[in-house]
């Protein structure tokens, strides 16, 4: 089957959503965050990178700006272990400064054809899902890694690997979320990473959205009011410059608000469906890269925070 027939019949597998808590007014589970906010507000150390700071070091910067929740990248978790740390007491310093680990960024071929390498990747997962449970983590980012180039890439049968994804997850009590690639062929769409999800008929199916790359894969914003707060439990937030599309890339994020993504309307459509998530900041922008983290890290969250009242009043 070729992709162009799994999109159109997308629509017609929603009604398996229901169960999964993907569609809007699905039950929520649990919500993750407790402040007076909206929304909470995590991290991803991606936006700081470029300062080359430790895990610790950025659980600890986190904490001191405010943020709720940190997503850290596999790598640096494994630098943290190479340097003879623990994941486990990381994970218990996070907690005792109040910082969630919301998500963990890694990456493994769960979804290619190949089984060669998807059964690698599975292996890749599976060490990833561990550091991130020992961290205190309970999802994992699952982007198209290896795919991307593949327009063919059935995903009726990513479906079906994700499933196999969320079954290995279950035993580490991690969730791999489905997470969208705006440059990638397979899944650069907001309505393929839920078709992925919703097929996949398990019940901890989710995705990872990301403002950036719902713009840069051609997906308007509409679609958000259609998924229910299981579904999207975190999003990536950040903003893009006035350019064409196919010109746009990821070293362009600035902070939201100083873009043109329609954040009022999509903050509007989140509160709609009752999401109760973090927005996570991710940016890879050079020129934040050169200034102090410290700086960085406050700038953005006053951001965040700014044009999410700003958009919701």
């Amino acid at each position: 089957m070729t992709i162009e027939m799994t999109r159109r019949g997308w629509l017609a597998a929603s009604a398996g959503a229901i169960g999964a808590g993907l569609v809007a007014g699905a039950p929520a589970r649990s919500a993750v965050h407790s402040a007076p906010e909206p929304f909470g507000f995590a991290m991803n150390t991606s936006t700081i990178s470029g300062q080359k700071l430790t895990l610790e070091q950025e659980i600890e910067l986190v904490a001191k700006v405010g943020y709720s929740g940190i997503e850290p990248w596999t790598r640096e978790m494994e630098q943290h272990v190479k340097d003879g740390g623990s994941m486990v007491d990381l994970g218990k310093k996070a907690r005792d400064l109040g910082v969630a680990i919301v998500d963990v960024i890694g990456f493994f071929e769960w979804a290619v054809d190949d089984e060669a390498r998807r059964a690698k990747g599975l292996e890749q997962a599976r060490h990833d899902m561990e550091m991130t449970r020992q961290l205190g983590g309970t999802r994992i980012a699952a982007p198209p890694f290896g795919a991307t180039e593949q327009a063919d890439l059935d995903l009726r049968k990513v479906a079906e690997r994700y499933r196999a994804l969320l079954e290995i997850g279950d035993g580490f009590g991690v969730t791999p979320l489905v997470e969208i690639w705006g440059f990638s062929k397979p899944i650069s769409r907001l309505g393929e990473a839920a078709m992925v999800a919703i097929e996949s008929g398990h019940p901890r199916a989710a995705i990872l959205a990301d403002i950036y790359h719902i713009h840069k894969g051609g997906s308007g914003f509409g679609g958000l009011h259609l998924l229910g707060p299981d579904a999207i439990p975190v999003i990536h937030m950040n903003d893009y410059p006035d350019r064409p599309r196919d010109q746009l890339s990821d070293a362009d994020r600035v902070y939201p608000g100083d873009g043109v993504a329609p954040l009022s309307d999509i903050f509007k459509a989140l509160q709609s469906i009752g999401f109760h998530g973090h927005l996570s900041l991710e940016l890879f922008n050079r020129e934040y890269w050169k200034q102090d983290a410290l700086t960085v890290a406050k700038t953005g969250l006053e951001k965040m925070k700014a044009a999410v009242h700003a958009g919701l009043t």
